[in-house]
């Protein structure tokens, strides 16, 4: 019963914006996992929500990051909903060498680049400085790579999402976020079935 009432009184000190933000991430995660297109307006909405709560966390690279992936949602949802897409589904595709190159090139240049920026302009804009700095840039810039591969389909998306997603969950536990952390625990585990039914997908278009 002790456990049962901590629970509860863990749950009323979650914000209903949290609430609202982790449950429309889980499932924009797991239609994207399932390949199914309403993955799309419901990550618009999720999105639009951490924008709020990463502000007020002081992830300022987080915050930054959702306006990318707002564009990115938009981008997904038009790319996957017209022309060949929306007879057949679009198929997936596997990673090229070149590819790799340019976002390890992307992933080396952004975060640095992020981070010496987030340090520097906190005293010259006269806000609260960012927590992690150059490790929420690294995050941010392999966030960036992810998203673009998700929405071209390319199936090591999901690879880079796990390894990204385990990084946040400790990040959003140290700030306090827990159903965040929580939600980005689950995204791992997501992210690994996406990985596994894409992966079976793209056998099924190679035989």
């Amino acid at each position: 019963m002790q456990i049962i009432h901590t629970i509860e009184e863990w749950l009323k000190q979650q914000t209903l914006l949290e609430t609202t933000g982790v449950i429309t991430g889980l499932l924009c995660v797991y239609l994207a996992a399932r390949n199914k297109i309403w993955n799309w307006p419901l990550a618009i909405i999720s999105v639009g929500i951490y924008i709020f709560i990463f502000y007020d966390a002081r992830l300022y690279a987080d915050m930054g990051l959702q306006f990318y992936f707002m564009a990115m949602n938009i981008y997904g949802w038009y790319f996957w909903s017209t022309g060949k897409a929306a007879a057949v589904k679009t198929p997936v595709v596997k990673v090229t060498p070149k590819q790799i190159r340019y976002a390890a090139l992307i992933i080396a240049l952004v975060t640095p680049a992020l981070g010496f920026a987030l340090v520097k302009l906190a005293p010259i804009l006269h806000y609260t400085p960012a927590s992690f700095p150059y490790l929420d840039s690294f995050c941010t810039a392999c966030s960036l790579i992810a998203q673009v591969f998700l929405a071209r389909k390319i199936l090591e998306n999901w690879l880079l999402w796990v390894f990204v997603d385990i990084i946040y969950v400790g990040v959003y536990i140290f700030k306090g976020l827990d159903l965040t952390a929580i939600m980005y625990a689950v995204y791992v585990a997501i992210a690994l079935m996406g990985y596994i039914d894409w992966r079976k997908e793209y056998n099924k278009q190679t035989m």
